[in-house]
């Protein structure tokens, strides 16, 4: 049975959060702050910690700092449980040497995924030659999947921010950085021969953009625009080629990724070349609804022309149809938000 050393000063979530990793199959031990924290995991040596930011005695950084100190403790797998969510507060921690931060509140499937994560990927290291248990957390050579790579992206990258409309690259740039998006929404579009935008693909947090080629000089195919305030983390073409080569399981994994996108560009060409207009609008909506993480109740903020443009047919079908929506009780338009009613109604439109 795997042992957790669980540092919280908050009495009630410390004992809730006790309760639901005792079910899940834990040997836990707890401690009400900082101070007694770091004496319990040099007594206890734990297979994993859990720890709070803000507390008395000895606040996280303190006891991560304290634990890195010890040549034993130091090899423990480290969560920071925290209410800050700013990205310097987690890039802090991270910097520090923490191995993953959840932000309060959190649900149990995404606890116990990051300690089963943690805890996984401490026994492969283990396995592997001494050397390994020298290795940085953050060091390339570490990197064992497509969310530790995500990680790498984080960590490592060029942090850059554009505002609502901003444009990423154009069409014809030099394509020598790839981008994870770390917050927003962006659109990537060409022109056709009569100068009208086509949108090709949409993108959010957690998705990888600018996948052109591994080629220098090859230009990107199509520009990319913020549909909302955005921050991306970018990596060098040439730094992730090299990753990818000592890391072939990423390699496999990142094909994967592409081929489903691939597959999906397909899905939306054959909608707009054979499906109704009432189709076409209907799962354009779904779509951005999905991609903007919205709820059913929650408006969608998108232009007419960018709803238009992904579903391929005019702004003035698409206006009319709106309207016919609208009178139907599928949605609710006010001005340029449109709030999705009948969900099940709109994904069943022939």
């Amino acid at each position: 049975m795997k042992t957790i050393l669980l540092i919280e000063d908050d009495r009630a979530l410390r004992e809730n959060t006790e309760e639901l990793l005792d079910l899940a199959g834990y040997a836990v031990t707890t401690a009400p702050n900082g101070k007694i924290g770091i004496l319990a995991a040099k007594e206890l040596v734990p297979d994993i910690i859990l720890c709070d930011i803000m507390m008395p005695e000895v606040d996280g950084y303190g006891v991560l700092k304290a634990l890195n100190e010890d040549k034993i403790t130091k090899q423990i797998p480290f969560i920071f449980l925290s209410a800050k969510t700013e990205h310097k507060e987690i890039r802090k921690g991270m910097d520090l040497g923490a191995d993953d931060y959840l932000t309060k509140p959190f649900e149990e499937e995404d606890l116990i995924s990051a300690i089963e994560s943690r805890l996984a990927k401490h026994e492969i290291l283990k396995l592997n030659a001494t050397a390994a248990h020298n290795k940085e957390e953050n060091s390339e050579d570490s990197i064992l999947d497509l969310n530790e790579l995500k990680n790498f992206f984080d960590d490592n990258g060029d942090e850059l921010t554009f505002s609502q409309g901003s444009i990423i690259y154009k069409e014809g740039n030099a394509s020598n950085t790839i981008f994870l998006v770390l917050k927003g929404v962006i659109k990537c579009h060409s022109m056709d021969e009569d100068g009208k935008q086509l949108i090709t693909s949409l993108y959010r947090a957690d998705d990888f953009l600018g996948f052109t080629s591994f080629l220098k000089n090859v230009p990107y195919q199509e520009s990319a625009t913020a549909m909302e305030d955005v921050v991306l983390a970018g990596i060098s073409k040439e730094n992730l080629k090299a990753i990818l080569e000592r890391n072939h399981n990423i390699s496999l994994e990142l094909v994967e990724l592409l081929s489903g996108n691939i597959k999906e560009i397909k899905q939306q060409l054959l909608q707009m070349a054979y499906s109704s207009v009432r189709k076409k609008t209907a799962q354009t909506l779904l779509q951005f609804s999905e991609i903007m993480n919205t709820q059913t109740n929650d408006p969608i903020k998108i232009s007419r022309s960018d709803l238009a443009s992904v579903a391929g047919i005019a702004t003035e079908s698409l206006i009319r149809t709106l309207s016919g929506f609208k009178k139907e009780g599928l949605i609710e338009i006010d001005g340029r938000n449109i709030k999705i009613k009948e969900l099940k109604a709109l994904q069943y439109i022939t």
